[in-house]
């Protein structure tokens, strides 16, 4: 169970990327009161979490509707993963877990940022949405299994908050360099569980027998 917890918390933690919303919280709320970091940080973190949670208990009847078999979703989310992985490795920004120029743009015209984008894409993106689904999926029997996922789940969604209340701080100490190393050891690791998802994907798909 060591190992599933560590793997889970590797999983999250490089598809939210705390430090990176971290910085770019700080950056979207420069100009706001402290008063007003600090609530749109919690509100978008409560947020993200539930969103993240009705991903995580409906994975598999969404899979079901859908007609979409483990196998395929392992394999999906293993490219997914796997792409997320080598834009972290390279310190390129993701579609997955990082806003678009257009999106950025509209998030400095807004006051409040706690559910666009901090909630969703940055906290709840597709990264983490599949993420979930397919941790909480590949131990869909196992209650045990799926606390320890969910509870992975839910510290990183505490450090992401820490660091946001933190963010200006953050940004000073770490500067790009610091973001980038710790971006690129979370990248090899994600890299890594994604090929073993695909590997799984691919064993129970019957294909070579």
């Amino acid at each position: 169970m060591t190992e599933l917890a560590v793997i889970a918390f590797t999983t999250f933690f490089a598809t939210i990327g705390p430090i990176d919303i971290a910085v770019m919280f700080a950056a979207m709320t420069h100009g706001s009161s402290a008063a007003d970091k600090k609530s749109m940080a919690i509100r978008g973190c409560l947020i993200a979490t539930i969103i993240l949670v009705v991903f995580a208990l409906s994975g598999k009847i969404l899979l079901i509707s859908l007609g979409i078999s483990y196998a395929a979703l392992k394999m999906s989310g293993g490219i997914l993963l796997l792409l997320i992985g080598i834009d972290m490795v390279f310190a390129r920004d993701s579609g997955c877990t990082s806003t678009t120029d257009a999106e950025n743009k509209e998030a400095i015209k807004k006051e409040d940022v706690s559910v666009f984008p901090l909630a969703t894409p940055l906290i709840a993106g597709p990264g983490s949405m599949g993420a979930v689904i397919l941790l909480m999926t590949s131990h869909q029997n196992d209650l045990q299994a799926q606390s320890i996922i969910m509870g992975a789940m839910f510290s990183v969604i505490l450090i992401t908050l820490i660091l946001l209340l933190l963010a200006n701080k953050v940004q000073r100490i770490l500067g790009v360099t610091g973001m980038h190393v710790v971006s690129r050891v979370f990248g090899v690791l994600l890299a890594a569980l994604a090929v073993q998802f695909m590997f799984d994907g691919l064993r129970e798909s019957g294909i070579f027998g």
